[in-house]
């Protein structure tokens, strides 16, 4: 059961049409001045058709651009299992925070594997002009280095008319290698920003603090160029192959590059040690990344630390399901309770389970409002909660909305089975039709 619109559509009629319009390659004349990610095209295909002007094309370009105002707010890692319904028209979007430095690795398994495509595209949020980024079609996992702090925006958006489940999985670790040898036992121990000189100056960087020849290794492929300096003492500059920064390895006991000399990730570019004005303190890497604007803090470049995700635990045979709330329950902006509250819940409100997040559900309301609530929250609405008789001869309608269309016209002393409730409507069965009636 599925109380969420559902437009009817002659689904076996708009298969042939798409399949017909999507056999050819052409993109149409956008696709002649840019680089276009894969839901641009189907968007740009939709629209060359002139299927804008239908109501399944219109409405499946109106869902993408407006579900980037609705975003759900999620903290990485982040995991969810779903499912997208053909009769329905859908996007999910998220939005988290990321800093300069990390890489996100996006991955999404479906099942179907083959006829079954979701569109994956990345924003960042003061920029919704342009792609940052997106997937192929080919299922492999996204790749992405953030290149500034920031809120960005994920949006997953299937073709029309297809089903299918799916599961993303949203991780965050270095966007660089880390530039110390593990048999040197390194740990990081002083950080950027710290005072230096009595606090003239401030540190700019991190020193990893070594055994005195571990080797300094390249945190990224580049050109490598070997200096020395009065505070830094033996000092390497790598510029990175693909990157507007440079990174600073300094106090080394040795330079094992030439000038010019091309690197790549893990070759031995000189051994830590403690030279420059280094001298009185244990052996040490200073590790600094300059860009035009100056120095930035490298900690985020290279943490060695990749969160995982929680596991799911919440049962997906509820996925596009309609169930109801057992008690008063709360609606969560993230899937956890110590969210923010986005609204107090009546029991037996009706909900459709869009995706499982650890222990609880990403759900919308009738009136399109989504939110997370714990899964041990819901139950099936196939036993009802009680049995209504009519008292007076009233519509069945499509949606809890009386401007919604009308399913059939329910006569008096009828008795209907309720199901759920949502504001002043019951959601009913009178053993034929599901619909809503006003309480």
């Amino acid at each position: 059961m599925n109380f969420i619109f559902q437009p009817k559509f002659r689904i076996a009629a708009w298969m042939l049409l798409l399949t017909t319009i999507f056999s050819c390659n052409s993109i149409g004349p956008a696709g002649l001045f840019k680089k276009m990610s894969p839901h641009e095209t189907y968007g740009n295909r939709l629209k060359t058709a002139g299927l804008q002007q239908t109501a399944m094309g219109g409405l499946w370009l109106q869902t993408a651009d407006q579900s980037l105002g609705k975003a759900l707010h999620i903290s990485i890692p982040y995991k969810e299992t779903g499912f997208f319904a053909a009769e329905r028209i859908q996007a999910a979007t998220f939005q988290f925070a990321a800093k300069r430095g990390e890489k996100l690795y996006i991955s999404l398994s479906k099942n179907p594997a083959q006829n079954f495509n979701v569109f994956v595209d990345i924003w960042q949020q003061s920029n919704l002009n342009r792609v940052l980024a997106f997937a192929d079609t080919t299922g492999k996992p996204l790749l992405v280095e953030v290149k500034q702090d920031g809120i960005y925006l994920l949006r997953l958006q299937p073709e029309l008319l297809r089903s299918g489940e799916y599961t993303l999985t949203i991780q965050s670790g270095p966007a660089l290698a880390f530039p110390v040898a593990e048999s040197g036992k390194p740990n990081i121990g002083s950080f950027f920003g710290v005072d230096r000189d009595g606090g003239s100056r401030k540190h700019e960087g991190i020193d990893i603090f070594a055994k005195k020849g571990t080797p300094a290794l390249a945190a990224v492929n580049g050109t490598a160029q070997p200096g020395e300096n009065k505070l830094g003492g033996k000092v390497v500059f790598i510029r990175p192959d693909d990157a507007d920064y440079t990174l600073y390895y300094a106090h080394l006991d040795s330079q094992l590059v030439h000038n010019g000399q091309h690197v790549l990730v893990g070759d031995t570019v000189g051994l830590v040690g403690n030279t420059g004005n280094a001298r009185t303190t244990p052996s040490h890497l200073h590790f600094g990344i300059y860009t035009n604007g100056g120095a930035v803090n490298p900690l985020t470049f290279v943490a060695p630390i990749t969160k995982k995700p929680e596991a799911i635990t919440a049962s997906l045979k509820n996925l596009n399901a309609t169930v109801r709330t057992e008690n008063r329950s709360r609606l969560y902006t993230e899937p956890t309770e110590k969210a923010s509250v986005k609204e107090a819940l009546p029991e037996g409100t009706a909900l459709h389970v869009d995706a499982a997040a650890k222990s609880f559900y990403k759900v919308t309301l009738p009136n399109g409002q989504a939110g997370y609530l714990s899964s041990k929250a819901v139950s099936s609405v196939n036993a009802p909660l009680k049995k209504l008789v009519l008292k007076t001869q009233q519509p069945l309608y499509n949606q809890p909305d009386t401007l919604s269309p009308k399913k059939l016209i329910l006569t008096a002393g009828k008795p209907v089975n309720v199901l759920a409730n949502f504001e002043a409507f019951y959601l009913v069965e009178d053993g034929n039709e599901t619909g809503w009636v006003r309480k």
